[in-house]
Parts: C-alpha cells; structure tokens; sequence
C-alpha cells in the first residue's frame, strides 16, 4: 500500500558549473528579472560534470520516502540505457518500478543544467521525449490516500483532469505543484485545478502569472506576498506555499501566514530545491504536522539540498529534517 502516489516526469539531469556566464538585470520584468548570457560561438570549458536522477514527481516521491512515507511515482521513460538508469536510480531510493511505463522507441527525458557557480542559480535546457500520456491505471491506485500532481507532460489538460477526477471520485487529496509552462499555456485549466486540491505548491513567479489573469492588479499589489496567498487561497485550496528562492517560503491555510527566512548555506546548486521544499513540507503536513512546522521542514530540506548537485543527493531523512 502507497500512502501518496506522485504523477509526473522522471529523468536524467547532467549538470555543467560554470563562473563564465554574465548575470544581466531585468527588474522590469516581473517573471525574468535575472538573465545569463554567453559570448555567441565561445567554447566554455567545464572542469566537472554532475549526474543526477530528475524530474519533479522522481524527485518528490524520493523526498518523502527519506522521510518514512510510502510512495510511487508514476511516469514514463523511453527503452533506452537512460530509461534502466533511471529504473536503477528509483531503485536504489527505494522507488519502486511498479508505476513506470517504458515507451517503445522514445528516448528518456534528458535534461542539461547550466549551474551559474557565482549565484548557484541555473539554466535548465530540457527534452520530453518519452513523458507523454501516464498510465492512470486506477485499480493499482486504490489504497492510496494522497496524489501529489506536477510535471505531467504531452495532453496534460486531459491528464491533470483525468487524475483529480479519480482522485474526487475515490475520495483523495490532492498536492498539486503546476509547471510554469501550465500557466503560460493554459492559465485557466490551472486556475479550475487548484480548487479541488488540498496543498498548492508555488514560487512567487508562478503565482504572478496565474493572478495576473484574474484581473488587471497593479505591479505593487502583485509584488506582495500576502495578497498573492489571500489570491491562491479564494481559488479554493486548503492550503497554500510559496517560496521566493533564496529569500524564504510563505504558507497559509486561510486564517494565518507564517514566513520563513532562506538558510545562510553554502549553495552549489539551486535545481530541485522547489521540490525538495515540496516534499519536506508534505511530508510533515502526511505525519499531521501544524503548517509552521511544515514550512519549516521545507525550508530545511531545500536548504541542505542546495548544497549538493542534483535534486535528491541532499534530500534528509526524519531524524535530520527535525534536528535542523
């Protein structure tokens, strides 16, 4: 029996750490406000490359079952080497291959991080090739109590749809961590997700964009963190986070807002650190934690693991998470 199933991508992540980027300064736009540029036709050398597992749904199930949670991660990969190392990879973060569906002639999700070394902020260039329809097998979900939904790929209006509807129908609660690019494509889609779920995952960019499609807010208003959760929160969630990188995390359940301060830590690399916040705080609010320890638990998981490359190296367990 798996307490949460996790519907997303898993893949293999190849990281490059690099001091030649230049960092350009975009305060005007309120979703891009920091860019990283490279000479046109220059050949950066790289001392040392990183390989990590990936993808949000990989990454969050791994969190929670460091945490002492049973969880599955349901995804596609493609019938290449990469799809049996990332088997291999599940495998040894004690996830099993029960939900994994190999897709005959597809490659595996591949993914090249750019690391800037100077702000451990990064640039992720990404192939979804085999994260196409899921395979909703409903029966295998049944004793489940939680679905976690983030980066489903292909038709994903239809999964995502497909999925909250088993979920309300077998009577689930529902995470859900929507994808930036869900809230470029289709904000609506996202907007009638959210009021079905339990826990909402976000960063303060992601929110922006979906409340600027609710109405005409002012940039003052939308740069303010309690109004963005007051916003998220009418839309019909129980409970909201959201993070703003280095500056820390806000959640609330409607009746208060706790805040968060960043940790001072010495960070190589920001990739998975939004989904190791995800899966620290959702792993304390299964156990029935109040919202200020969850908040707290995300912060210290994102915080140690930032200071690793990949997304799941510096993921802790329950003894570490609550010494922190």
């Amino acid at each position: 029996m798996y307490e949460i199933i996790c519907f997303g991508s898993a893949g293999k992540d190849i990281f490059f750490p690099t001091k030649s980027g230049n960092i350009i300064e975009t305060p005007d736009d309120l979703t891009s406000q920091k860019k990283i540029a490279f000479e046109l036709g220059a050949k950066i050398k790289i001392e040392e490359r990183f390989e990590s597992l990936g993808g949000c749904a990989a990454n969050v199930a791994v969190g929670l079952s460091r945490l002492g949670i049973k969880a599955a991660c349901v995804s596609n990969i493609g019938d290449d080497a990469i799809g049996e190392w990332i088997i291999g990879e599940l495998a040894s973060n004690n996830i099993k291959s029960d939900f994994i569906n190999k897709e005959v002639g597809k490659k595996s999700d591949l993914s090249a991080i750019i690391v800037d070394e100077k702000s451990a902020d990064r640039v992720i260039f990404t192939n979804k090739n085999s994260s196409g329809k899921l395979n909703l097998n409903r029966e295998k979900f049944k004793d489940a109590n939680w679905f976690f939904i983030s980066d489903v790929h292909g038709n994903w209006e239809f999964q995502v749809e497909e999925i909250i509807k088993i979920a309300q129908e077998d009577k689930k609660k529902i995470a859900f961590n929507p994808r930036e690019v869900y809230i470029k494509e289709n904000p609506r889609e996202v907007i009638n997700a959210i009021k079905y779920c339990e826990l909402v995952f976000l960063n303060k960019d992601e929110a922006i964009e979906i409340i600027s499609q609710m109405d005409n807010f002012s940039v003052f208003e939308m740069e303010d963190e309690k109004f963005l959760l007051e916003k998220i929160l009418k839309l019909g969630a129980k409970v909201v986070a959201l993070t703003d990188g280095v500056r820390g995390a806000w959640a609330s359940d409607g009746n208060e807002i706790f805040f968060a301060h960043g940790e001072k830590v010495n960070a190589v690399d920001s990739t998975g650190a939004g989904d190791a916040f995800a899966s620290g705080f959702l792993g304390a609010y299964l156990k029935g934690k109040a919202i200020k320890e969850c908040l707290n638990w995300g912060i210290a998981n994102s915080s140690n693991e930032v200071q690793f490359y990949g997304a799941i190296e510096g993921l802790l367990d329950e003894k570490n998470i609550s010494k922190i």
